[in-house]
């Protein structure tokens, strides 16, 4: 199936018509078109959510054919879809060939590039998570009413001139971390990580074997998620849930604690979650889920002392000025938030968001240790990040 634009002559200038397929047949958009998307796959229920979400789009059902359509929709109109959604039935081959083509355009690398995998097998959806290039994993078929907040975020952060004027405004805030403090916490990291990683070896064979024995699938969790300077990376946990417990948020969205207003900052999160394994609720008691983190300490994403990183549905509803100041501290596995308020389900998402700004004002290498020395009280609690 294609949806393909042709011309259609005006008075003074060209228009669009776009042709969409439903259940009631074809249906003519005739518009001045604003917001595109571009979708690879077979999935009708898609395409319909796609084009009553979108004024207008092009959808192919293998790579070779979106190649081709891209390649003159870009060339003769000059427009670029606001995303690009591919089916998580196309093979990861496939997926990198059409990133060698994407990657040759910088307008088309600055498209947000999701996965729909609603229909995803566990196997499949940890090859996908491998992908660097891939954005971000979706599940339209229970999510799709967070699509859009996802592409906004996305087209943020893909934004170099954007995320200049962010990280500007970042600069803005007072500056308490010299660049001698920087570096000693840095070397910090790095010694201690590489120095708990090798003591703590066997226990994460034994978690591991726990996780598999438990329920099939990956025993690691990896999210994309945002750290500083909104910089997206891939962020790893021990699985704690039940497979494809992405696609549930929105049957649990009613027991959500975190009620924000409707254009506010947005946070996700459930007492008692059903989704979580027996072994994944000891884990998350015993903050034992969250060592895997070291590995990003590692490889530089994080630091052990920070600001959590943020899914990107929630860090979509904090790219203002107003909230940008918690985005100036670095990613950390534990910090202020975490000793200070953690277990309590009557916090306010304004006072989480205001620890981590509180964090990042004054964040320096002492006050890291001292929230270091305080952080093993508040790891055995039932109620867990």
């Amino acid at each position: 199936m294609e949806l393909v634009s042709t011309p259609k002559a005006g008075p003074n200038e060209k228009k669009y018509r776009h042709y969409t397929v439903n259940s009631y047949g074809v249906k003519e958009l005739i518009a001045d078109k604003k917001r595109e998307f571009f979708y690879i796959g077979k999935d009708t229920f898609v395409i319909d959510n796609l084009v009553h979400s979108f004024d207008g789009g092009y959808a192919a059902e293998n790579v070779e054919k979106a190649i081709s359509i891209l390649a003159k929709v870009t060339e003769k109109r000059n427009v670029f879809p606001d995303v690009i959604l591919v089916d998580a039935a196309v093979s990861v081959s496939s997926l990198s060939a059409f990133q060698k083509f994407l990657s040759a355009s910088k307008s088309l690398t600055g498209i947000p590039f999701l996965i729909e995998a609603s229909n995803a097998t566990p196997k499949e959806l940890a090859e996908l998570r491998k992908l660097n290039f891939v954005d971000e994993i979706i599940f339209l078929h229970q999510q799709a009413d967070k699509l859009q907040s996802k592409i906004r975020f996305i087209r943020k952060i893909k934004d170099t001139d954007n995320i200049k004027r962010l990280q500007e405004n970042i600069k803005q805030f007072p500056d308490l971390k010299s660049i001698n403090n920087r570096l000693l916490k840095r070397s910090f990291d790095i010694v201690i990580t590489a120095i708990i990683l090798i003591l703590l070896s066997p226990i994460f064979l034994l978690i591991a074997l726990a996780i598999r024995l438990e329920s099939k699938g990956p025993v690691f969790y990896i999210s994309k998620r945002a750290g500083r300077g909104y910089r997206v990376f891939n962020f790893y946990k021990f699985r704690t849930m039940e497979v494809d417990a992405d696609k549930k948020i929105e049957q649990l969205s009613h027991l959500n604690q975190y009620n924000g207003a409707e254009n506010g900052p947005v946070f996700f999160k459930v007492s008692n979650d059903p989704r979580i394994t027996k072994i994944g609720a000891f884990l998350r008691n015993t903050s034992l889920d969250e060592l895997p983190q070291l590995f990003n300490v590692l490889l530089g994403d994080m630091s052990l002392v920070g600001n959590r990183p943020l899914p990107l549905y929630e860090a979509a509803t904090l790219t203002t000025d107003v909230w940008a100041e918690r985005f100036m501290a670095p990613a950390g596995i534990t910090g202020l938030w975490q000793i200070k308020k953690r277990g309590q389900e009557d916090m306010s998402v304004e006072e989480r968001i205001g620890l981590d700004i509180a964090y990042a004002n004054r964040n320096n290498f002492m006050y890291d240790l001292w929230i270091m020395a305080n952080t093993p009280t508040a790891l055995i609690q039932k109620s867990s990040v």
